[in-house]
């Protein structure tokens, strides 16, 4: 029979109040007593209750998140190594971890938020792939359910974060391509509503003004974050009377798309056309020719922000609530002439 709460009680000759609340780490229970429970119970084997556990403190002990996405699987690599690090820190905190997807802007997505929220699935949520108006944070805030973030908006409401230098890692790259010989340099967006669209289209107007090149729109395609959104783009700029000499892709995945277009077209990558993308997954390393990239620490990331949203939950106060990472520029083959 497994032990019980009440008879790691009598041992130590304390109520089952005082030993459930040490268990639990109320601060009204003394440090000596917590320590002296705790041993206790594990020298006779108690494992407490996780569900009676959460009942009594109104917790769920889960951190939820809702991918931004209308695809199906994980047919975008960032998720994976994001969500990987989402699962490795919760688990490491003693959290369970709660996925759906929701495609962005759309009714769906608000009914799985509403449905979370006030059936209390989580004790907090991650968003990522933040809109420059992201209704999610404005519900949220208004909610005050706890949450963290993966990128910035341009809401004035101020919540915890972690941001990528989109712009300034853009101006770097394309500092490299003009050192490569480069001026006719394109640029593949990402949907117009998503923060780190205006943040790496900023960083490309400023990299060409910085390198004396003048911005032509003619240089800039729509994409979508695919593969298939840069293929697509991909081949419109490179169909141009005078085209691009250099391919910027919002994304990895939008970059490999690019290879593929300049593939079924014949052009060789690295000496007659450089491609580059952002996110630094691993595929890019197996690229044909390998992809130059702009790494954005993603698995770090997801770690960090559930800490920090655990902490939240526990209502601490966050040392470094607002958070500015700069991406490292990975120059490989396939911007190298």
């Amino acid at each position: 029979m497994p032990i019980t709460i009440r008879e790691v009680a009598k041992q130590l000759n304390l109520s089952i109040t005082t030993v459930s609340r040490a268990l639990d780490g109320y601060s009204d229970v003394s440090e000596g007593t917590r320590q002296r429970v705790i041993e206790v119970a594990k020298e006779m084997g108690y494992t407490p209750s996780r569900s009676a556990r959460q009942l009594r403190r109104q917790r769920t002990d889960t951190i939820g998140y809702i991918m931004p996405t209308s695809q199906p699987r994980f047919a975008d690599p960032f998720f994976s190594e994001f969500i990987a690090g989402l699962g490795d820190e919760a688990s490491a905190q003693n959290f369970d971890l709660l996925i759906t997807r929701a495609p962005p802007n759309q009714e769906a997505e608000q009914v799985v938020y509403q449905r979370w929220v006030q059936g209390r699935r989580a004790d907090g949520i991650v968003l990522s792939r933040l809109r420059l108006d992201d209704w999610r944070v404005r519900y949220l805030h208004e909610s005050r359910f706890p949450f963290v973030a993966f990128g910035r908006t341009n809401t004035s409401i101020e919540f915890p974060h972690i941001g990528v230098d989109g712009a300034s890692g853009i101006r770097r790259l394309i500092a490299h391509l003009v050192e490569q010989g480069h001026q006719r340099i394109a640029f593949v967006s990402a949907p117009s509503d998503l923060t780190l669209q205006a943040d790496r289209f900023r960083g490309y107007q400023e990299g060409l003004a910085e390198s004396g090149i003048i911005f032509d729109e003619g240089f800039v395609a729509e994409g979508d974050l695919t593969r298939d959104g840069g293929y697509l783009a991909a081949k419109k700029l490179l169909a141009l009377q005078s085209p691009p000499t250099a391919i910027i892709g919002a994304n990895d995945l939008t970059a490999i798309g690019i290879l593929r277009a300049a593939r079924e077209l014949g052009i060789s990558v690295g000496s007659d056309l450089a491609v580059s993308g952002f996110d630094g997954i691993d595929d890019t390393e197996h690229t044909a020719p390998p992809l130059t990239t702009l790494k954005q620490p993603v698995y770090d990331c997801a770690r960090r922000l559930v800490r920090m949203l655990t902490a939240l939950t526990n209502n601490e106060t966050l040392e470094d609530p607002h958070v500015l990472l700069c991406p490292e520029l990975i120059i490989r083959d396939s911007t190298i002439r």
